[in-house]
């Protein structure tokens, strides 16, 4: 569901400056890059250009010659603010603003913008330790499934510490392995599971360093 400017959430409160931030730091350049890929500035070969500097390519950390000395690093990071196009980009900023907003009420802004950009470095070593072939990956979504990653640590420690039942939690995480399955499949194997399953991983762990103060609803 679309949310206007200034409207509050379900808690009462218009949604942080870190999730503006990162959604206009993802904003700027697909606006860019949409546009030169209508025609409307720039060469049609912009977004390639766009994707061989910002793009997550796992070729880079085993030989490929780098276009500039830092861009091995850095890719970590810069994959997650470049998207494959409009549907790509508004899939995940929808997706940012309807499990960020807890995370980041729990955890602060600055606290909140750490453990965004922990998650996309465990997305791409997601993607660089397991098989992914030569194409480039991008995408906020290894950060997105690491938010999805806290938010059912937390509610499994909720669980656990009240005597529930974790069956919620596991049938869950059951839906997003047949989401990705299935994405997988439709998408004739281009779906960067790899970084879902990184950032995921990820998010579970720092859970259990920042752990929810006063926690979740366990219903």
């Amino acid at each position: 569901m679309s949310q206007a400017v200034g409207q509050t959430d379900a808690g009462g409160r218009t949604p942080g400056w870190p999730l503006w931030l990162i959604f206009v730091l993802c904003l700027i350049p697909e606006a860019w890059l949409s546009g030169a890929d209508y025609g409307l500035w720039g060469a049609p070969s912009t977004r390639m250009t766009a994707l061989t500097h910002g793009a997550f390519w796992a070729g880079l950390l085993h030989g490929w010659a780098p276009n500039y000395p830092a861009q091995p690093w850095l890719m970590f990071v810069t994959y997650g603010f470049l998207h494959g196009g409009l549907m790509h980009f508004a899939l995940n900023m929808v997706t940012l603003f309807a499990i960020g907003r807890p995370i980041e009420d729990r955890l602060g802004p600055w606290r909140f913008l750490w453990v965004y950009t922990l998650l996309l470095i465990a997305g791409g070593i997601g993607f660089a330790l397991m098989p992914s072939g030569a194409a480039p990956m991008v995408g906020a979504s290894g950060a997105l499934f690491g938010l999805a990653g806290m938010l059912m640590a937390w509610d499994w420690q909720v669980r656990t510490g009240r005597g529930q039942s974790h069956r919620p939690v596991a049938q869950t995480v059951a839906w997003l392995v047949a989401l990705n399955a299935g994405l997988w499949v439709v998408m004739d194997g281009q779906l960067a599971w790899q970084t879902h399953l990184g950032g995921f991983v990820g998010g579970w762990l720092l859970a259990q360093v920042w752990r929810t103060p006063g926690g979740l609803s366990g219903a």
